[in-house]
Parts: structure tokens; C-alpha cells; sequence
């Protein structure tokens, strides 16, 4: 049984990842800022000494590090840096110091990294121009991840946007879903004309399973489906699944000066390199959002 760590397991991907990859046969560990107990051990990966703690306890066999800041509106900026970018220098070097090499080290990035582009699909062989300091930070941190490629055998992904049960609605979609869950006959929103992915989280399970598990490494991969939806396509669905019309109010709060308008990744290089992963139709995510099963 191989052994896999994954940082910041009790997130909303690493609680689905960790069970998805038990059920795969792993013997899965994981790091928490917040509580320990028989597998998860409490770290602060902006601590370098309870990152090593850590890899003294488990030298696993592969690595997901999915620990860090993913909510773009957080209100300090300098913790985008200090986290998504010093953190992860600190987990890569103190492998290094240890001696510790993952058969695969996968680094959780964001496809934030590539800002507004202009182009209907994104891939990797863009220059990023993030607009944002989460997506700065990302970059900022692939950039120095890049310096370990030839010590580690190391994946980058640049994830794009997914959901699930359980995503806290600080998010988009739980949001909406939220609304009409408690039977809303508004919503709020911002720019209603930003085209995303909303893939399934299952679907973004699947695809990390399978980049552990391919030969490839040294390389910047998205996680994506290239199915791209507009905001008020989200709501004319959820508008079928719970039976009623909710009105749209756009607030100009809500409306970024430095939005992204479209994120819709290439999937060229990820299903080449491991096959062709299918997803289930987004109102059916919606639906079991909506019934919460």
C-alpha cells in the first residue's frame, strides 16, 4: 500500500481527494492548520519546523499539496504570498533537506495564474498576466517550483473552477445553490457575463489520482473539461431543478474592476497525458448540491 500526504486534507478537495484515494487503496495522511488526530498532524506550512515534523513522522510515497489560500476576496494580501508562495518553498525544501523523493509531488497552482487573455481557451503555453494577488501569488509560487524540477519529480496543475457538497458559499455556485435551497426570490451577483468552468469535484479527484500515477513530471498541466458556462446559465438550471424563477440583481459591489472574463482551459495536454476522464452534466452536480446527497 503506497503512502500519500496530502496538505491541507481537511479543505473542501482534500476531504473528497483523501476518501477517493482511500477507496483507491492508499494508505492517505495529512496535514491541518487547525486539529490533529490519528493521520493528520497540525502544521503551519509558513512554520518550516512543523513542516519537517511532519515529513520526519510520514516519508510518504507521493505528495498533493493543496494546503493554502484559495479564496481570492481574503482581505490581506500579504498572506496570499506568505502562504500559497513561502509555504510551499518551505514543504519543497525541506524534502530536499531530508532527503525525502516523492515518486510524484503535486503542487496545487490555480488557473487564475493566467488573467484575462482574450482568448476563448487557455493553455499552457500562455504567458500569465494574473490579476489578482491570489493569482500572483500562484504564479509566484510555480515560478520558484520550477527550481526544484530537476531534484523532485514534481506536477504543477492549475485547477480550474469546480464544486461539490460541502464547498463553503463564500463560493459562486454553493452560493446560488444556497439561494434557492432557502426558497430566495433574489439573488445578488456580480458581472453575469464571466464565462467559467463548473466542473464536478469527483472530476478533479480523478484526474489528481491519475497524475500520481502517470510518468510525467517536470511540467505544468491544467485540470480542466473546457466546458465553459455563463452565470446565467447556472441560474436558468437551477431554476428547472428547484421549480421556480429567481430574480437576477446585479450589485456593483459585487462587480470586480479586474474580473476575468473568461477561464476555460485546453485539455489537450492533461487528457494526453492521462486519458480521457469524463465528468457527469453540470445540472446533475447542481442537483445533488441542491438535495445535498
Amino acid at each position: 500500500m503506497k503512502t500519500i500526504l496530502i496538505t491541507g486534507i481537511d479543505s473542501f478537495t482534500g476531504e473528497y481527494l483523501s476518501s477517493y484515494l482511500e477507496d483507491s487503496g492508499y494508505d492517505v495522511y495529512g496535514t491541518s492548520l487547525f486539529e490533529e488526530s490519528d493521520k493528520k498532524y497540525k502544521c503551519d506550512i509558513t512554520k518550516k519546523e512543523d513542516v519537517k515534523n511532519v515529513f520526519k513522522s510520514v516519508q510518504p510515497d507521493f505528495l498533493i499539496h493543496l494546503s493554502g489560500i484559495s479564496y481570492a476576496a481574503h482581505g490581506k494580501n500579504e498572506d496570499f504570498y506568505k502562504v500559497n508562495t513561502i509555504g510551499t518553498t518551505n514543504i519543497l525544501d525541506t524534502l530536499i533537506e531530508l532527503n525525502i523523493n516523492p515518486l510524484k509531488v503535486i503542487l496545487a497552482s490555480s488557473a487564475t495564474i493566467y488573467g484575462n487573455q482574450g482568448l476563448e481557451v487557455l493553455d499552457e503555453s500562455l504567458c500569465p498576466i494574473p490579476a489578482n494577488h491570489y493569482g500572483a501569488s500562484k504564479y509566484a509560487m510555480e515560478c520558484m517550483a520550477k527550481s526544484y524540477f530537476n531534484k523532485l519529480n514534481i506536477i504543477i496543475t492549475r485547477p480550474f473552477n469546480y464544486t461539490g457538497i460541502h464547498q463553503t458559499d463564500n463560493f459562486l455556485i454553493p452560493k446560488i445553490v444556497k439561494h434557492f435551497k432557502e426558497n430566495k426570490k433574489t439573488i445578488e451577483l456580480g458581472n453575469l457575463n464571466v464565462r467559467r468552468e463548473f466542473n464536478d469535484v469527483e472530476f478533479v479527484c480523478e484526474v489528481y489520482k491519475k497524475l500520481l500515477e502517470c510518468k510525467s513530471k517536470s511540467t505544468i498541466i491544467n485540470i480542466c473539461s473546457g466546458r465553459g458556462l455563463k452565470l446565467l446559465e447556472v441560474i436558468d438550471m437551477m431554476n428547472k431543478i428547484a421549480g421556480y424563477d429567481i430574480e437576477v440583481k446585479v450589485n456593483p459591489a459585487f462587480v470586480r474592476k479586474d474580473e476575468i472574463k473568461s477561464l476555460t482551459g485546453s485539455t489537450e495536454k492533461l487528457f494526453k497525458t492521462i486519458g480521457n476522464v469524463k465528468q457527469n452534466k453540470f445540472e446533475d452536480t447542481l442537483k445533488t448540491m441542491y438535495k445535498g446527497v
